[in-house]
C-alpha cells in the first residue's frame, strides 16, 4: 500500500493524535486501541474516537524500534475534506495526509517516533494541546529521563580495572532483565548497572507522569538500555530519544516531546544540556558506579565498584526525588487554585525549592574566585533558588557563613558569634538531597598555609 493509498491519506489531520499515540507504543497513559476514547475536543464539546488498526508507511521505510503498526483514530463524524492539503506531516517529503511531495519542510523531525518523519509547527502544537487536555483529565504531567548518570552507568568492557574484573562473575541474564541490576551488554561492549531502586522508582512514577527517555547517547545504546529499564515497553513505549533525534547538537531539547512545556520535568545530572528548559529540570546527582566514571568527571577516588559498595536504595537520588515529584504532583493536581488547563509545573517547581532554605541568610567566604562578581556564582544562584537570601556584608542578621577555609575573617566571624560555618558542599547537598541538610555533617577545615 503506497502512502497515498493509505486510510490516512482520506483522514483529516486530527488522526494524528492517534496516530502519535500508537506510533509512541504500549507505555501511553492514554486508552487502548480497541477502546472508545471519549475527550472534549477544542470547541467544548464532548467527541466520540474508535481507532482502527491500518497498514501504513510500510512502503516509504521501516519504523524504529518495535512499532510495526500504526493506529489512527477514526471519527464517529466524517470530516469534511479540504480541497486543500497544509501538509501537517511528512515521512521522507511525502506529505502523511495527502501523498504529495513537501519540498519545504519546516516543524520539528520526530525521527524517534519514525524515520524522517516531520510535523510542522502548527501541527505539533494541536498534537500538544489536544494531548495535554487528555494527560490532565487523566492526573498526568510529562517526565523526560536522563539515562548516563541518572537512571543507570555504563562503561566499555576495555575500561574496567583490575578491581572490578569481579563484576563479570556476577551479571545477570539478559533473557530476564525484569530483577537484575548488573548487566553485560556485549552488542555493545559495555556493562552496565541499573541505579538502586530504578524499577521502584519506573513503576511509581508512571502512574503520574507520561515518561520520555532522552540520552545523549546513541540511538543503539538508547534502544538496548531501554530494553533494561522496561523490557516489557510498560513505561516508556518508544519514547526513546537519542542525540540523533535531536535538533540542536550537544543540546536537548523539549521541542521533540510531544508533551506540553508547562506540565513536563526533566531529570538530568547536566544542567548545560537543557539551556532552554532549566526551569522544567530537577538536577540529579550522578550516579558513579564504574572507575570510568569517576575518572570521566575527574573524581580521583574509588568507584562504588572498586569499594564493592553502592547507594542506599531508600535514602538514595532516586527514593528522594520520587517523594519530590510526589509533592509536585500533589500540588499541580490538588493544592493549585487555577484552571487546571492554566497551570504551571515550573511555577509549582520554583515555589518547591524555594522553601529549602527559606529563612536562611548567607555570606560567602574564599568560595569565589577574586574579583569574581559573586552574583553570578553558580553557588549564589543556586542558594537565592533554594529560598536563601545572600549578602556580601556580615551582620547579625546572618544565618550562614559559606567557606573552604575555617581561618578566613568571616569564618572566625561565624564562630565567634555562633553563627553556621559549613562548606559549600552544604547548599549542593541540600538542593540534591530537596531538604536542609544538617549542618554538622558539612563542617570547614582551616587551610594549611
Amino acid at each position: 500500500m503506497s502512502l497515498a493509498e493509505s486510510p490516512v491519506h482520506s483522514s483529516s489531520s486530527d488522526d494524528f493524535t492517534g496516530f502519535l499515540e500508537r506510533a509512541l507504543g504500549s507505555g501511553s497513559s492514554h486508552s487502548s486501541p480497541d477502546e472508545e476514547a471519549d475527550y472534549e475536543s477544542d470547541d467544548g464539546s464532548e467527541r466520540s474516537t474508535k481507532r482502527r488498526k491500518v497498514e501504513n508507511l510500510g512502503s516509504i521505510d521501516e519504523t524504529q524500534g518495535s512499532t510495526s503498526q500504526i493506529f489512527v483514530e477514526e471519527n464517529s463524524e466524517a470530516s469534511p475534506k479540504k480541497d486543500i492539503c497544509t501538509h501537517p506531516g511528512s515521512v521522507r517529503d511525502l506529505c502523511i495526509v495527502c501523498g504529495q511531495r513537501v519540498d519545504e519542510k519546516s516543524g520539528v523531525p520526530l525521527g524517534y517516533i519514525h524515520k524522517d518523519f516531520w510535523l510542522n509547527n502548527d501541527e505539533i502544537d494541536r498534537v500538544r494541546s489536544t494531548d495535554i487536555k487528555k494527560s490532565l483529565h487523566l492526573k498526568k504531567l510529562y517526565l523526560v529521563l536522563d539515562l548516563d548518570h541518572t537512571l543507570l552507568n555504563s562503561t566499555h568492557l576495555n575500561h574496567m580495572t583490575a578491581e572490578e574484573e569481579y563484576l563479570h562473575c556476577q551479571t545477570d541474564s539478559l533473557q530476564d532483565v525484569s530483577d537484575g541490576s548488573l548487566f553485560r551488554v556485549d552488542v555493545m561492549h559495555m556493562m552496565t548497572k541499573l541505579r538502586p531502586f530504578v524499577r521502584t522508582f519506573l513503576k511509581e512514577a508512571s502512574e503520574m507522569f507520561e515518561m520520555y527517555i532522552y540520552t545523549m547517547g546513541e540511538r543503539a545504546y538508547a534502544l538496548e538500555m531501554a530494553k533494561l529499564l522496561d523490557p516489557r515497553k510498560e513505561y516508556f513505549g518508544d519514547r526513546v530519544i537519542s542525540r540523533d533525534d535531536g535538533t540542536q547538537k550537544h543540546q536537548k531539547g523539549l521541542d521533540v516531546v510531544l508533551g506540553h512545556e508547562s506540565a513536563a520535568l526533566i531529570l538530568d545530572d547536566t544542567e548545560n544540556a537543557w539551556t532552554k528548559h532549566k526551569d522544567n529540570l530537577i538536577l540529579m546527582e550522578r550516579y558513579h558506579f564504574f572507575r570510568s566514571s569517576c575518572h570521566q568527571f575527574g573524581f580521583h577516588c574509588k568507584s562504588l565498584s572498586e569499594l564493592k559498595s553502592d547507594e542506599s536504595e531508600p535514602e538514595g537520588a532516586l527514593a528522594t526525588v520520587l517523594e519530590v515529584l510526589k509533592r509536585i504532583h500533589n500540588m499541580f493536581f490538588y493544592e493549585s487554585k487555577d484552571n487546571l488547563i492554566d497551570r504551571d509545573v515550573r511555577q509549582v517547581l520554583k515555589t518547591l525549592r524555594k522553601e529549602i532554605l527559606k529563612g536562611c541568610k548567607i555570606v560567602f567566604s574564599r568560595v569565589f574566585p577574586s574579583k569574581f562578581q559573586a552574583e553570578n556564582h553558580q553557588l549564589w544562584k543556586m542558594a537565592e533558588q533554594l529560598g536563601a537570601t545572600c549578602s556580601t556584608e556580615l551582620d547579625l542578621s546572618v544565618t550562614h557563613v559559606v567557606s573552604t577555609d575555617a581561618g578566613t575573617e568571616k569564618s572566625r566571624w561565624a564562630v565567634k558569634e555562633k553563627k553556621f560555618l559549613v562548606h559549600p558542599q552544604w547548599i549542593e547537598a541540600s538542593n540534591y538531597m530537596w531538604l536542609k541538610q544538617a549542618e554538622d555533617k558539612f563542617p570547614v577545615k582551616q587551610t594549611k598555609t
